[in-house]
């Protein structure tokens, strides 16, 4: 059975898009350290990002753009991230395991586990290859929009962020259908 592994990084921040992973790991090529990625130090998480992608029998990473965050909603626009990774794997799972409470329409069976990232290696990859990804295009949007900060707190609501937001105004990488940004975009017309 090919079990494959669903996980989505970056539903919190106020930029940025919206990444998922699907994984199918090699049982006969285990990897000890998978665990949800926020627990663990990036230097580990690349370091298992390598490993994932070296032994798993598949894995695919997808994306829901910040446009389609504020057209369909960030729990959508996640569900959609998920189908893409799903879609994008190379061989079809007999079954997918999703992490949190939801599962995207698919066309094989598919469950969702509360706490999953934690609890199932499959998920735990998939959360590891998911956060890596945003990681990286986060970086990549902090060389386009230095004046955020983004390569440090990634796009989530901290006090420098939204400073930067009051300061600078909303580019065209922040979410405008959440809250904090909608508040400064409000305050520019």
């Amino acid at each position: 059975m090919l079990i494959c592994g669903v996980d989505e990084a970056g539903r919190g921040p106020l930029a940025g898009p919206v990444y998922a992973a699907a994984v199918i790991l090699d049982p006969a090529r285990p990897i000890s350290g998978l665990a949800d990625s926020k627990k663990l130090g990036a230097k580990t998480r690349t370091r298992l990002e390598s490993e994932i992608k070296r032994h798993a029998v598949a894995w695919a990473v997808a994306r829901a753009e910040v446009d389609e965050i504020d057209r369909l909603n960030i729990l959508q626009a996640s569900l959609l991230a998920m189908q893409r990774a799903v879609a994008g794997l190379p061989c079809a799972p007999s079954e997918v395991l999703v992490d949190g409470l939801h599962c995207p329409p698919l066309s094989v069976p598919a469950r969702a586990i509360v706490r999953g990232d934690a609890s199932v290696a499959q998920i735990g990859a998939a959360s590891i290859l998911a956060k890596t990804a945003r990681d990286e295009d986060m970086l990549a949007l902090h060389r386009l929009y230095p004046q955020y900060g983004f390569d440090r707190h990634k796009g989530y609501p901290t006090p420098e962020h939204i400073a930067a937001l009051r300061e600078f105004g909303v580019s065209s990488v922040h979410r405008i259908s959440f809250a904090p940004v909608r508040a400064v975009a409000g305050r520019a017309k």
